[in-house]
């Protein structure tokens, strides 16, 4: 159901791949609710995925970014401003990437240029999008942008070895830029810490379906879908969340709160 909370809005989505993409479910959700979009992905992501089915589903232009580049991220606000008329009202930052985790590197045996790879494109690139829509003065009084994280940034998983630090970084950048566009341009800033979710990035992660299953035991509402996360992002789009900034928002079923569930003390039992 819509509720036309983006009507007239304009907004950039970054980073949907294929229909498991948390992006791709929030494109389509902007999209139903009343919004006008700009697509954009690396590259090499776009000649992998299906963005251009998505493109034509919203009859979105699709501009090319790597999100590493100050440059690429300017031509993409600048042509994103020129497609709307005017200037961008949210932006999702949906990237995240590490070469370590990919190559099957242990936490302590990490390459370290290969982790400056992971902080630049998961974390510097939420800062790059930031400060680059506030020099070009992109985004609309009251305008949001969100950063999607995972709880790693808080607790330690051994699997998510150095997306862990990329994740905190982040989360830092959200409430330092947070602050900072707030007082320039009342723009909030958020993360959203969302479930253990099936999506290509997630699934790709060694033992992601054990720990899918766990987390999904210990939540009380179980894990959040990707549906379900776009449904929140939405909303922090929306004009009914414009008090919200510099937080770290888990969307996760109640798994960060819960210690342990009943459902895994009986697993322990048998």
């Amino acid at each position: 159901m819509a509720y036309g909370l983006l009507k007239g809005k304009t907004g950039i989505i970054s980073g949907a791949l294929n229909e498991k993409s948390i992006a791709w479910k929030v494109a389509l959700r902007a999209k139903e609710e009343g919004a006008k979009i700009v697509l954009t992905n690396a590259p090499i992501a776009m000649r992998m995925g299906e963005i251009n089915k998505l493109a034509e589903i919203c009859e979105a232009p699709i501009i090319a970014a790597d999100a590493t580049s100050v440059e690429d991220i300017e031509n993409l606000y600048i042509k994103s401003m020129e497609s709307f008329g005017g200037k961008v009202d949210f932006v999702l930052h949906s990237i995240g990437m590490s070469p370590n985790i990919r190559k099957g590197k242990a936490y302590g045996d990490l390459n370290y240029d290969w982790f400056l790879k992971s902080v630049d494109i998961s974390a510097l690139s939420f800062h790059k999008f930031l400060q680059t829509a506030e020099k070009l003065d992109a985004i609309n009084e009251w305008g949001s942008v969100v950063g999607l994280s995972y709880m790693a940034a808080q607790r330690t998983f051994p699997f998510y070895t150095d997306m862990a630090e990329a994740k905190a970084m982040l989360e830092s950048i959200a409430r330092s830029y947070g602050y900072r566009y707030g007082k320039l341009k009342k723009v909030r800033v958020n993360t959203v810490s969302q479930s253990p979710t099936e999506t290509s990035a997630g699934s790709g992660i060694g033992g992601f379906d054990k720990f899918f299953d766990f987390a999904d035991k210990i939540a009380p509402l179980g894990n959040a879908s990707a549906d379900s996360c776009a449904d929140y992002v939405v909303t922090l789009f929306s004009d009914l969340t414009r008090m919200v900034t510099m937080q770290n928002l888990f969307h996760d079923g109640g798994f960060v709160n819960t210690g342990i569930s009943e459902d895994v003390m009986a697993l322990m039992e048998k």
